[in-house]
């Protein structure tokens, strides 16, 4: 039994080492500025990857010193835990298969359309009260006064594969029609414009297009690239927990095989 136990404890070793890139994936997502400004993912996913971590250590704790109580603890917690990162893995995936961008004619970025993503994802940017928030963490960052940095001719600025957060908040529309003068300053044109997002976009730096659909479905973009990304290290690593798991989980059989063997030994004899 003491060889099967010392099994359970390094196989809970790794289980702890597991939960390093769920946690890590939940700090990068919280360091993005977009995510960080809408704060839906970084927290579960953090939460997720320390009580993983919490059950690991208990397992490798009972492994080790022959707990009981505390494996069959291990074992029930962390079936809990890899069926909650599995639905979570799902959802993730589910939410982000809608939204892609547009081309527009002689342009190199693309253009993004509020309506084209999931709806549980547009309702966390819809309510004028949820956005507000957002709107604001967005202005207060460096994304849009950079694009002034890097870009002076409108050849160049046009020919840039901007990120979906820049082609939304940071410029008009293309299909309004504005005049480049540079990327947060545009020359309105004088036809009628029926798109909204034209009348909202506004040269003072400090609203931009944040005010526009065109924003808060860059926004989404922006967010669903990468929360794809923080996906993929979540199956991965749900599929290297599974495997620890049921792994484990064939040890603590064993011992509990050879502990049942033993006792009957020594009444036999």
């Amino acid at each position: 039994m003491a060889l099967s136990n010392n099994v359970i404890g390094a196989i809970n070793f790794v289980a702890m080492l597991l939960s390093i890139p769920i946690i890590g994936a939940g700090i990068w997502l919280a360091n993005q500025p977009d995510n960080s400004c809408v704060k839906i993912l970084q927290w579960p996913v953090i939460v997720l990857g320390v009580l993983i971590l919490v059950v690991a250590l208990a397992g490798f704790i009972g492994g080790f010193w022959r707990i009981p109580w505390l494996l069959i603890a291990y074992l029930v917690g962390m079936l809990i835990l890899i069926i909650l990162l599995a639905c979570l893995v799902v959802f993730v995936y589910m939410v982000t298969m809608r939204g892609s961008g547009h081309l527009e004619p002689s342009r190199a970025y693309l253009e993004y359309h509020l309506e084209d993503f999931s709806g549980w994802l547009q309702r966390r940017v819809r309510s004028s009260f949820k956005w507000e928030r957002i709107k604001i963490c967005l202005s207060s960052t460096d994304i849009c006064t950079q694009l002034n940095q890097t870009y002076t001719m409108a050849i160049d600025f046009f020919n840039s594969h901007l990120t979906p957060i820049e082609s939304g908040c940071c410029k008009p529309p293309t299909e309004c029609g504005y005049t480049f003068v540079n990327p947060t300053n545009w020359i309105s044109p004088i036809n009628n414009i029926e798109d909204p997002d034209c009348i909202q976009w506004s040269n003072d730096q400090t609203q931009l297009c944040y005010n526009c659909n065109s924003c808060k479905a860059g926004l989404l973009a922006n967010i669903k690239q990468e929360w794809r990304k923080a996906d993929i290290i979540l199956l991965i690593t749900l599929i290297a927990l599974i495997c620890v798991y049921l792994v484990g989980c064939c040890a603590f059989r064993n011992a509990k095989t050879e502990d049942i063997f033993r006792k009957y030994k020594q009444g036999y004899t």
